[in-house]
Order: structure tokens, then sequence, then C-alpha cells
């Protein structure tokens, strides 16, 4: 006679409870309550029964386990308070949310120390079932070893022909903003961009420059480095940017800030040093921050949250067993012009 389903009743009941009850194995257990096949339907219903009696209920990430799944992705950023980093983590994790996904955040580091993204993240990619790296990518070596494993990797803004890449085209966001400010009569065009030595390698300001110089040169320019500052992508940044910028012996006319939090450091830099923008000093960001409209600025427009959105769907296309093209699809940008930019007055 098998015990009293009320007699073993605990808190909360395992599986072991009801195989104990029913007088079958914990595989039976499994099997009978996931709808599998190989279970003599009056087994079924016995073991149905009682779990019910025991108020079982299945642990989720065990069954997802015993699934094959965990039903889990990593999102890897370099820096974790970051708006754009946050914008995009944002837009990822409400797809999958809907989609009956838990989100995990791997922070890289913002200044990098030489490590790659598998040895940061350690065991978190073993327990999930992709990985979406955002500004921050794999080796070789890494990439094969995910792939080897039938990981699923999607990027966000790095481009790989191995593998899907969302984000936008960068170089157009530094022609854009550049021809922007030399269309207004700007020649001595400052650049604040991230940081001088990126381990990590982070592609997006190396892009941004090439616009950047791409318009200089297009309009019979040329870029002039010593005024072309670091801002790390910080506010902080921004500011001891601008500061050095405005100590040049010729300082420029106008800056381009490859964040909008870098030129909003800018600005504060500004007021501090009372220049006057736009009549001093034009100045336009990228990224069209939701702070950007509260302080005029003029920037250039990209749709953040939808890239992590974008990369999660097809995330979940991949890990669905269907087709996904790699290499890029881009979102789109477009100039925002308010009033922190007007022709120079020199």
């Amino acid at each position: 006679m098998p015990p009293n389903p009320t007699s073993t009743r605990r808190d909360r009941a395992t599986i072991e409870d009801v195989a104990a009850a029913a007088g079958v194995s914990v595989a039976t257990v499994s099997r009978a309550l996931r709808g599998l096949p190989n279970v003599a339907e009056p087994t079924r219903e016995r073991i149905e029964r009682i779990a019910a009696e025991l108020n079982y209920r299945a642990d989720p990430a065990a069954s997802r386990l015993a699934a094959g799944r965990s039903r889990s992705v990593a999102v890897a950023v370099p820096l974790l308070d970051g708006w754009y980093f946050a914008h995009v983590v944002a837009g990822a994790e409400a797809v999958f949310a809907e989609a009956g996904y838990d989100t995990i955040i791997v922070g890289i580091g913002a200044q990098g120390e030489g490590r790659h993204v598998l040895e940061i993240a350690g065991p978190i990619y073993r327990r999930v079932d992709g990985l979406i790296c955002v500004d921050v990518s794999l080796t070789d070596d890494e990439l094969g070893r995910l792939q080897n494993e039938r990981m699923e990797v999607v990027y966000v803004g790095h481009d790989s022909d191995a593998i899907p890449c969302m984000g936008i085209d960068d170089v157009e966001v530094g022609r854009l903003a550049t021809q922007h400010l030399i269309d207004l009569g700007h020649r001595r065009i400052a650049l604040i961009n991230g940081q001088p030595d990126d381990v990590l390698g982070f592609v997006v300001p190396h892009k941004r420059q090439q616009g950047y110089e791409s318009a200089h040169h297009g309009a019979g320019l040329t870029p002039d480095p010593s005024s072309q500052m670091p801002g790390y992508f910080t506010i902080e940044g921004g500011y001891q940017a601008l500061s050095r910028l405005l100590d040049l012996p010729d300082p420029p006319t106008a800056v381009l800030s490859f964040s909008d939090e870098m030129a909003f450091g800018a600005l504060w830099a500004a007021r501090d040093r009372g220049v006057q923008v736009p009549h001093d000093l034009s100045i336009i960001g990228v990224d069209d921050h939701d702070l950007s409209v509260l302080l005029d600025l003029t920037t250039v427009h990209q749709d953040v949250a939808e890239q992590g959105a974008l990369a999660a769907r097809t995330m979940i296309e991949l890990l669905a067993g269907r087709e996904v093209p790699s290499g890029r699809q881009n979102t789109e940008v477009r100039l925002i012009e308010r009033g922190t930019t007007a022709a120079p007055r020199r």
C-alpha cells in the first residue's frame, strides 16, 4: 500500500515525494507530468492525482534543464550604468520576458583589463542558451568554442560574417554629424571620442571617427589630431575633454561628441568657462538621450532599445532552430537639429 500522501507532505513537495507516493521512479513521474510517451495511462492518471494532492509544482528551472534548455540568455555589456547599454538591455529584456526567457546581465568593465569575455563571464555562459554581446567582441577561439557547444551568439555594435549583428551605421553617424557642422560653416571641428587604449576592441568610436574624417576630406579639410580628446563615454569625461580643448592655442568653433552624455559634460564645461553655446561654440552629440531635448542638444538619433529588441528577437529565432542570416542589420539614424549648433561667429 503506498504511503498516505498527507504523511509525506512538506511545505513544498518534491518530485521524490510524488514518486514515493505513487510507487514509481522519479523518471516516470517526470515523463508522466510532462506528457511524454512510454507511461501507461493508469499510471499517468495516478501520478497526476497524487501530484495534485501533494500540491506538487515542477521547478521551472529544473524542467528547462531536463529539456536541454535553460530559457536564459546572457547579455554582455562594457558598462552597467551607461545610458546606451541600459537601453539596449531594456529593449532585449522586454522581448525575452514576453517570450518566457530570463535575462542575465554580465558587466565586462569600462576600461578593460585585458581579459576575454568568457573569462570574465565565468560559469554564467554555461547556464544560458545564448549570448548577446553589446559592443564587446569574442575572440575567434571564444566564438569557435561557443559554436562547438551549440551556443547561439548575437552581436550588437560589432560586425562579424559568422553571426547575426545588430546596430547602426556608425561611419554614417560620424559623417552626418560632422557634415552638419561643416554645412554651418565650421572649419575647426574638435572631437570628443572614447578612450585612447581600448583592450576590449570597442569599435564604435573608430567607426565614427572614420565618418568624421571622411566628412573633413570631402570638404577639402584636414582633421587636427591635437583637437581630438578622450571622453570615456561619461559626463565627467566630456567635461574634462572640453576643458582641454578650450585651452588649445586655437580652440575649436565646434565639437562633435560621440555620445550625448559626453556632450552634457561639454555643455557643463562651457558654462563654467563662460563660453556661450552656440554663439561661441557649437556642440553636437550622438544618441538622442532622454535628456537631450531638455538641454536642447543637437544630436544624431538612434533607436537604442530597438537594437536590443531586434537582437533578442533574432536570438529567439536562433534558439527555435530557424535560419537567421549572418552579418549586419542596421536600424535608422537621423540628425535632430536643436539649439546647440549654429554658424560660427569667428
